[in-house]
């Protein structure tokens, strides 16, 4: 009978391949060589580092990972060992952008500057970036997007340099994978000489991959007030992240960005479903099903302006307020914090129910539109 592994924080995946496979469900960061001597399959997150330690000697013939992510697979290792391994692109790319969304408008309002206007500079403009540079113009924001394979394929019709994007960006954003050597290296791409080189009053936010980001470069520059402030969902040496970084930066949050149920489950569909192929299993069109939100209709009241509305729509489906405080209050606890995270649910799982100038904001969001709140009132 086949033999899978599997890391126990993957949602929506018990029961699934129990009648065609013998599945055990293990902690990522504590799955072991033994325990894969004789599984044909890995289905793993981040936290399993695949390489030769791990895999050689092996059964596995196949890793899925239900990230976007790769970089903890060694990809080479595989390919001489005839290993296939596939993983999740974009599953999460709606989770990340609502996160993004909510810290844009939360940096909004903390600061009284509105979103209409700024410029945004998007580092790494694929599945993610895509959907980040896009509300954005939502949102009213001027978008420099940067991402040199793409524009080496493409053109340059569309792209900035990074200079111009460093130069001129309000807030930029980092949506990169993490290629540690290369033409396209992104290892500590957000150096001493990257922040140097952004405005005083620029804000930067990482929520591609902790290493990305030199966080003691990154701790310098906000200490000696070389850039305005700073945004931290992925870290450096996760989960023993930097305190005295956390307490400098103005939003911290313990890897959450793309933890949404949506994306959850749409990154375990696409493991099962290329396990399906690969194993010729009968779950080609698995789907899970998911609950609504405990509250799937938000009513937004008439008062105030249109950027403090739509804050209210995004806030009651996500608020990174919330997460901030979870890892202020147990940073030692980071890893918990993320297997035990909230139920969450992406915007088109919600209703707006709003004034008519709001409406087609709040549908180009994402979100569903159920008329005038006026109408809608108890």
């Amino acid at each position: 009978m086949l033999k899978i592994v599997a890391d126990d924080k993957i949602p929506f995946l018990k029961g699934v391949l129990e009648p065609y496979a013998q599945v055990v469900y293990l902690p990522g960061g504590k799955i072991t060589r033994d325990d894969l001597l004789d599984a044909d399959a890995l289905i793993t997150r981040t936290r399993t580092k695949c390489n030769a330690r791990l895999l050689d000697g092996t059964a596995v013939k196949l890793i899925a990972t239900a990230t976007i992510g790769y970089d903890h697979i060694d990809t080479d290792y595989c390919s001489s060992r005839s290993i296939a391994w596939t993983s999740a692109p974009g599953c999460n790319s709606g989770s990340v952008m609502q996160y993004i969304t909510s810290l844009l408008l939360r940096r909004a309002l903390r600061t009284h500057r509105s979103l209409s206007g700024m410029t945004l500079g998007v580092i790494g403009v694929g599945n993610v970036g895509s959907k980040v540079a896009k509300t954005a113009e939502v949102l009213g924001m001027r978008v420099l997007r940067n991402d040199p394979p793409r524009e080496r394929k493409e053109g340059g019709g569309g792209f900035a340099a990074l200079d111009t994007v460093l130069k001129e960006s309000d807030i930029i954003t980092l949506h990169v994978p993490l290629n540690r050597t290369g033409t396209d290296a992104t290892y500590h791409l957000a150096d001493e000489a990257f922040l140097r080189r952004m405005r005083s009053d620029a804000f930067l936010i990482n929520s591609s991959r902790g290493e990305v980001a030199d966080n003691a470069a990154l701790l310098k520059a906000l200490k000696e007030h070389q850039i305005a402030g700073g945004a931290l969902d992925v870290w450096e040496n996760e989960p023993g992240i930097s305190l005295e970084l956390m307490k400098h930066l103005d939003y911290a949050t313990p890897h959450i960005a793309g933890y949404s149920a949506d994306g959850k489950a749409k990154g375990t569909a696409m493991s099962v479903q290329a396990l399906s192929a690969f194993f010729s299993l009968p779950l080609g069109k698995f789907e899970p099903s998911l609950p609504e939100p405990a509250q799937p209709l938000i009513r937004i009241p008439d008062t105030g302006s249109r950027e403090e509305r739509i804050a209210e729509a995004v806030f009651r489906s996500y608020d990174i307020l919330s997460d901030d405080r979870r890892l202020r209050t147990a940073p030692s606890e980071f890893e918990r914090l993320r297997g035990d995270y909230p139920f969450r649910r992406e915007f088109a799982a919600y209703s707006v129910s709003c004034a008519d100038d709001l409406a087609a904001l709040c549908s180009n969001l994402g979100f569903q539109t159920a008329g005038s709140s006026a109408c809608l009132q108890d």
